[in-house]
């Protein structure tokens, strides 16, 4: 069975506290929350404030996606509010120092890597993650047409668990549909991200039951 995060950076933030009762009821095991600073990448949403909001109001599981530069610099102030949070392998932060940094304060670390970057990068710091994010477009923008180019990556990754006898998840990010999450799943990947197939569908419930059906 899949592990499903739905992404919020495609839903009606003035609406999204009313959602999280039927997100509960769904059986959703965490929510995606994308922060973009505008130079990282070509975007801006949102930081801690709204974070600590979303909170307030739930109880499920954050996995937070710093999508920003030196993010080492931020850490603390997110790590409050998230369950799992990650930065970008690309992003000017000493990866070794800034994983450390995310488990000594009680959260569970996420590497992530852009679709330029090869998996054989990160091996090395595979033993410091609970979680890998390959991203299946470029960071930046939700709606994209997914990248099949990642699923070798997903399966270098969860060979290369296996080699080191690993247990870290490997989760997939963007243009996951009915139709890409299958092939997801099929090449290695424990946790599927997913904001238009789900807030656009009209059937939240439905289509986030059928993820977690793969």
């Amino acid at each position: 069975m899949a592990i499903v995060s739905p992404s919020v950076l495609t839903c009606d933030f003035l609406s999204f506290r009313d959602l999280l009762p039927q997100l509960e009821a769904s059986g959703v095991d965490m929510l995606h929350i994308d922060v973009m600073d505008g130079n990282f990448v070509p975007n801006i949403s949102f930081g801690v404030p709204i974070i600590k909001s979303i909170r307030k109001y739930t109880d499920i599981p954050i996995d937070t996606h710093l999508m920003i530069d030196t993010p080492h610099r931020y850490i603390e102030e997110f790590a409050k509010y998230s369950d799992w949070l990650g930065f970008h392998y690309e992003a000017g932060s000493d990866p070794v120092a800034t994983l450390k940094k995310i488990r000594e304060l009680g959260v569970k670390s996420t590497i992530t890597i852009k679709p330029n970057t090869n998996a054989e990068e990160i091996f090395h710091l595979l033993p410091l993650c609970d979680m890998v994010l390959v991203m299946s477009v470029e960071p930046g923008f939700g709606g994209q047409k997914f990248m099949e180019s990642s699923l070798s990556k997903v399966a270098a990754l969860k060979a290369e668990r296996d080699r080191q006898g690993l247990q870290f998840l490997i989760e997939i990010d963007g243009g996951i549909n009915a139709q890409t999450a299958p092939l997801a799943v099929n090449a290695g990947v424990d946790v599927l991200v997913a904001g238009s197939f789900v807030f656009d569908s009209g059937n939240m419930n439905e289509k986030i039951a059928e993820l977690k059906a793969l």
